[in-house]
């Protein structure tokens, strides 16, 4: 180290040229410029990326900081190879740095002008023996078992999914295929017949080879055809089976996004807002995606080379024990590895699936205001979310690439020790004559088969445990019971009446239940009465009618119909006969004619539709329409008041006995307003709620 220090101390003095250096002292002071602008340039700025290293200036030794200038420019040739230029020594200087100016910092004494670099070392004194210390604490954690493998502190998502094990998830994945057993039985029946074909082709393959040395004609035609039976059969099993197994997880994808999909439309509407449109879309696709190499690809490759394996290490332990002992040894090593790999595997996958579904999110969030986005000029921030979210999946991509690589690279490893212990035992037993060379030659063959195997099912399974990981919240999902609402059946009264009594009912929501939306109120409608309930926003409206419907339950008290508790009425008979147009209706993608119908359960002829149509003064922008009713139509394609006006449509189609409008003609014109007021009071108890700015409490009186 202090000949290393003159050197440089030497190489840094004003009173000698670089050029007249001696030839040592100027490869040697090219090598040190170059590596160090690798360090700069490539390793340091990886490190301090990772969070292992703090940003510190390399700078060469010296012995006490004295305001001093150095400035180097960098240059890359054609062939990237790199070019050191000395441009200027300033006379007080002691030494000049050589690398490529990183940034522009005040802390680090950096200024760059142009591709020059100015560096006032004399505010920067960084030691030389913290800087090796940096280093490796910054080796120590890219190596196994370090930090930066771990996943605990760069994640910013939070895990919700109970942890499922890897018998449980098979368990609900037979579940799913049990009704087509039959399709199991056939793909694992090919598996075997394939599998066991397979195992015996090393053996006759080399018998063939050494009959064919010793002239023995009849023994090798055997083999030979023997060989070709077992290339035949198990050519026609491995495909008979890769389509049973392919057909099986397609059935088992499909089914698991049937279940899913149910087991999300039973849930209370409490649950929806908690939970974001994109995280449940994105567990719909990608997650339940994810599971379909299970059964066609993982679960397939794991069983055909465990018996293989297994029949390759019977067949081993037959030929020689000793050398079927060693070759053990090493596969135990190996699948002690492929456990510590696969678990590490689904953790990754748990951690990448809660990623892709946060960044799902912000694209669905995106994609759903962008009209809202593109009036307040905000794509670039919404490019800097998506992106955030992409680079901590590209973090953990990387990762899992770093692990995959070290796997390989310690199969490898056990694989060709295989071969050289397998080499050096056996040609000791042939020069003892406990083995012949045919037999070496087939234990080199199974033993490679058995290595090989245990690779297999190594690979597949971490990729069978990724799967598991990714599912988990998926089958978390699929086990939510239905809301209480669709568990149990009430009681369908002979007539509805309309009578509606709020008895002391009182509300707060899941998501805040420290806030009070409703206090102990007390409401009667008797039938026939036109109700107007008015008051700000925010003041419970809204949650009135919300409760009416049973999307949510009171905190307190009872909400009667017709006497009734409404707990005991059947709800899709009671929600059959109330209809409801929301303040902001939404539209299905579908035809005018089909968004009208849409919940009728009766048979609705074209000239119901154009009826009610017509009674919420619909029916004439309908016709202006291209394709009149059959036109296509979503929630952005029509106005507000258009969208109003299908919605009422859509609810006095219904014939409803309690029909609820909810700020529905907010959007619509006065006159308007006034022909549909008219021409739904015929439609038996409507309920309106409505928002009057001059009045301070909730106002409940009849019109």
């Amino acid at each position: 180290m202090l000949l290393l220090r003159r050197m440089l101390t030497r190489l840094h003095t004003p009173h000698i040229a670089l050029l007249r250096a001696p030839l040592f002292t100027r490869k040697f002071f090219f090598i040190f410029s170059a590596a160090k602008h690798i360090a700069v340039n490539y390793l340091f700025p990886m490190a301090v990326s990772l969070g292992n290293v703090r940003p510190c200036v390399l700078t060469s030794f010296h012995h006490k900081p004295t305001p001093r200038v150095c400035r180097s420019n960098l240059r890359f040739s054609k062939n990237n190879r790199l070019r050191l230029l000395l441009t200027k020594f300033s006379p007080s200087s002691k030494r000049c740095c050589h690398f490529h100016p990183l940034k522009s910092s005040s802390i680090n004494g950096f200024s760059v002008q142009n591709d020059s670099l100015e560096h006032f070392d004399g505010e920067v004194n960084v030691d030389f023996n913290e800087k090796i210390r940096r280093w490796i604490r910054f080796i120590q954690s890219i190596l196994p078992g370090g930090s930066w493998w771990s996943f605990d502190d760069d994640v910013e998502v939070k895990i919700m999914a109970k942890p499922v094990t890897l018998w449980r998830a098979l368990g609900k994945m037979w579940d799913l295929v049990s009704k087509d057993r039959w399709i199991i039985f056939a793909a694992f029946s090919a598996l075997i017949i394939a599998a066991l074909s397979e195992i015996f082709i090393p053996h006759f393959l080399t018998a063939s080879i050494f009959t064919a040395q010793s002239s023995e004609i009849a023994v090798f035609h055997r083999n030979v055809r023997l060989l070709i039976l077992l290339c035949v059969t198990s050519g026609i099993c491995s495909g008979l089976r890769g389509c049973c197994f392919g057909i099986a997880n397609m059935i088992l994808v499909k089914r698991m996004r049937e279940t899913l999909y149910s087991a999300l439309l039973l849930q209370d509407i409490s649950f929806f807002d908690s939970e974001t449109v994109g995280d449940l879309t994105s567990r719909l696709g990608s997650d339940c995606q994810q599971v379909s190499r299970v059964i066609g690809n993982d679960l397939n490759l794991i069983l055909r080379n465990v018996l293989q394996g297994t029949g390759a290490l019977i067949y081993l332990i037959v030929l020689s024990w000793p050398l079927g002992l060693c070759t053990l040894m090493i596969c135990s090593a190996l699948a002690g590895l492929m456990l510590i790999y696969g678990l590490y595997q689904k953790k990754a996958a748990k951690l990448v699936q809660e990623i892709t579904a946060s960044a799902n999110e912000v694209a669905q969030e995106t994609f759903s205001l962008m009209r809202t986005v593109r009036v307040y000029g905000t794509e670039k921030q919404e490019v800097k979310r998506y992106k955030h979210w992409l680079g901590k999946l590209a973090d953990i991509n990387l990762r899992q690439s770093a692990a995959y690589g070290f796997w390989n690279l310690c199969f490898n490893m056990l694989y060709h020790s295989t071969q050289v212990i397998a080499v050096l035992i056996g040609g000791m037993f042939i020069m003892r004559g406990n083995i012949t060379a045919e037999q070496l030659t087939k234990f080199i063959l199974y033993s490679e088969w058995l290595i090989y195997s245990t690779w297999w099912v190594g690979d597949n399974l971490s990729s069978l445990m990724q799967s598991v990981g990714a599912s988990e919240k998926v089958f978390q999902l699929m086990d939510l019971m239905p809301s209480d609402q669709f568990m149990s059946k009430g009681k369908k009264l002979q007539r509805l009446m309309g009578r509606i009594d709020f008895v002391d009912v009182s509300f707060r929501y899941s998501s805040r239940e420290m806030v009070p939306v409703l206090q102990h109120v007390n409401i009667s409608v008797n039938p026939g009465e036109v109700v107007a309930i008015a008051g700000l926003s925010g003041s419970g409206k809204s949650t009135l009618v919300n409760l009416l419907l049973r999307l949510y339950e009171p905190t307190n008290g009872q909400i009667l119909i017709d006497g009734f508790p409404i707990k005991e009425v059947d709800i899709k008979w009671l929600r059959g006969r109330i209809g409801f147009v929301g303040q902001e209706p939404k539209l299905f993608r579908m035809d005018i004619s089909s968004n009208i119908s849409y919940g009728c359960t009766q048979d609705i002829k074209q000239q119901d539709i154009e009826w009610a149509a017509k009674q919420a003064y619909a029916h004439d922008f309908i016709m202006s329409l291209p394709s009149g009713y059959e036109t296509l139509v979503d929630d952005d394609l029509l106005s507000g008041g258009q969208k109003q006006r299908i919605a009422i449509a859509r609810a006095i189609l219904r014939d409803p006995t309690i029909l609820i409008l909810d700020e529905a003609t907010s959007a619509l014109d006065a006159e308007s307003e006034h022909n549909i007021k008219v021409a739904t009071l015929s439609n038996g108890l409507l309920v309106k709620s409505l928002h009057f700015l001059s009045l301070y409490v909730l106002i409940c009186y009849y019109i």
